[in-house]
């Protein structure tokens, strides 16, 4: 099975992705290294991502994330998977069944930890475009919904009963 760990930027995904793969002993990826460069160009002049730049990116996510996880049986991808679409494409991307993780996490909060960020390419007035493009699983998605007062224990919980 495949994991992404998605939501917005701040939302804690890579944190809460590399738990999650430590506590299930499976691999990690997280999908910000596997922009290509031309995304992350932009993004670092502050210009948000459209659909047709991530298409090719989601591909890639789903193609590595499938292979690692056909490997071992499990492995986990923190990304961003904003909305179905982009869901559905990681999906047919690759082999293996996908459990979706979203991270549900207020503004006030993201702003909070982006602003806190070093170095990091994506910037705060950034967050506009990425929660106008989330849109939470529903009830025809393998999803779980988390907010920002679940622990990383009820994580692994419920990611467990899962799998």
């Amino acid at each position: 099975m495949l994991i992404i760990v998605g939501g917005s930027a701040g939302s804690g995904k890579s944190t809460v992705g590399q738990e999650l793969a430590n506590y299930l002993n499976c691999s990690f990826i997280d999908a910000d290294d596997l922009h290509p460069a031309a995304n992350i160009e932009k993004m670092s002049h502050g210009i948000p991502l459209t659909d047709d730049d991530r298409w090719g990116w989601l591909e890639v996510v789903g193609r590595k994330g499938g292979d690692a996880a056909a490997r071992s049986g499990t492995a986990v991808v923190a990304c961003s998977a904003l909305s179905k679409a982009h869901r559905d494409k990681i999906r047919a991307s690759c082999a293996v069944p996908v459990l979706i993780v979203m991270l549900n996490i207020s503004r006030p909060e993201l702003e909070r930890r982006i602003s806190s960020r070093k170095n990091h390419f994506m910037k705060a007035d950034m967050l506009d475009s990425q929660l106008a493009t989330l849109q939470l699983p529903d009830e025809t998605e393998n999803a779980i919904v988390v907010d920002e007062h679940v622990s990383l224990e009820n994580i692994e919980d419920k990611v467990k009963q899962k799998i």
